[in-house]
């Protein structure tokens, strides 16, 4: 991996930016630039045949500062852990900007589930949190899903350090299911926030959701979840990519239609969908397409200093994590294109598993419309520190946000010292 693409020290270049203009004294800078905790696996797991296969995977704290890390599972073939300790350190200040009180935490396994039998995947899932259960804990480091993990995975988590324990430890992971200590709400949050995120950000630019030409990269649960919100909104979907293919519609696609086809696919995939007008292009295409937003909601490093001069959204709003490069900011910024950036315009997850954490810590469970107001109110709120503060110093959206962020996670560091 290059550096220019190495997501850690792309994290760490967007910190140093906000530690400069912050003035952050050396010591703190020292303590924030590098994860606390690193915990790398190398575990067997039995596959259906009898043999037995090695797999690798990862659990990075990046601080403790603020309170308990928070962070998700991924289960990717190129999960390495430059990319975990990014997106733990993406964690710290996400968590930050929207104030509740965690530290960021990221995980991941390098395989790729498709790969595996229902079967397999439990057993690879059970012995991975055997391994990392040293970190885990309601009051420590609480996991949630991620790429290629969902609330099926979380229940066996669960249930894994439960067995460990001897009593249920609900609040150990969160994105579970209902029927198990699981919050309404969780599945939709991410893909709910990044909606809001669109309306909040297009209002403030004195304009209309009815008929907005929206482009969404990635068709899981985050993308499909914002587009189907936005399409409900009087959105104009145009274009959607899933790990299989693109797809384009200038007339705008059904985002209801290919919600229901993907939820029926083996793979949760839109391969082999077809529909009238619809034509298929390819995933560059697709990230330069003419629109009113883009929102890139699949991996990280998806426009770069490469092709951030083709972008023709009139705004980005980052669903994924670390999908734009400082390079392509760079571009876009110069071309007086606005970023939402990924750690407040994804929030809406960790959010609601915060809520989730608090409710099972409880035992005592909320509605959904309880749930869904609460985060629409701590999602606004930070919107609009962070437009307030781009507008009043004349910063990109992402600084500002990087500002609030770092300032809050370093006082919380120095009032508590450091020990011994």
């Amino acid at each position: 991996m290059s550096d220019q693409a190495n997501p850690f020290l792309i994290a760490q270049q967007q910190f140093d930016t906000a530690a400069e203009l912050l003035n952050l004294h050396p010591d703190i800078r020292a303590v924030l630039r590098v994860p606390q905790r690193e915990l790398t696996v190398n575990f067997p797991v039995r596959l259906d045949d009898g043999s037995v296969q090695m797999f690798t995977g990862y659990r990075v704290q990046h601080n403790l500062g603020r309170g308990p890390v928070k962070g998700g599972i991924r289960y990717h073939p190129s999960v390495d852990l430059d990319e975990v300790r990014a997106l733990a350190m993406w964690m710290t200040w996400k968590c930050a900007l929207v104030n509740i009180p965690y530290g960021g935490a990221k995980g991941g396994v390098i395989v790729d589930p498709r790969q595996l039998s229902l079967a397999e995947l439990e057993r690879l899932t059970r012995r991975f949190a055997s391994d990392v259960s040293i970190l885990l804990g309601p009051e420590k480091d609480i996991p949630a899903p991620d790429v290629n993990t969902n609330a099926q995975i979380m229940a066996w988590i669960m249930d894994t350090i439960s067995m460990h324990r001897g009593y249920t430890v609900p609040a150990v992971i969160t994105g579970k299911p209902i029927q198990v200590g699981g919050s309404l709400g969780r599945i939709e949050a991410t893909g709910r926030g990044v909606s809001l995120m669109v309306r909040e950000a297009v209002h403030k630019q004195g304009r209309s959701l009815k008929g907005l030409r929206v482009v969404v990269q990635g068709f899981g649960n985050v993308g499909s979840t914002a587009a189907l919100l936005l399409h409900e909104m009087g959105c104009q979907v145009i274009g959607v990519a899933d790990a299989a293919g693109a797809y384009y519609c200038a007339s705008g696609l059904d985002i209801p239609a290919m919600r229901t086809y993907s939820e029926r696919h083996t793979f949760r995939l839109l391969q082999g969908y077809e529909a009238p007008n619809m034509v298929p292009i390819t995933g560059s295409e697709l990230l330069e397409l003419e629109c009113d937003v883009l929102i890139p909601a699949a991996l990280e490093n998806q426009l770069t200093g490469e092709n951030a001069a083709r972008v023709r959204a009139g705004m980005i709003v980052e669903g994924a994590n670390g999908p734009t490069t400082p390079g392509a900011d760079a571009i876009l910024t110069a071309r007086g294109i606005p970023v939402v950036p990924d750690i407040l315009a994804n929030a809406g997850g960790v959010i609601v598993s915060y809520f989730e954490w608090v409710q099972g810590l409880q035992e005592f469970f909320w509605d959904e419309h309880d749930i869904n107001s609460k985060l629409e109110r701590i999602l606004v709120n930070a919107f609009e520190e962070v437009w307030q503060l781009a507008a009043s110093r004349a910063l990109p959206l992402r600084t500002a946000a990087y500002l609030l962020a770092v300032q809050r996670v370093a006082e919380a560091n120095a009032t508590r010292g450091v020990y011994p």
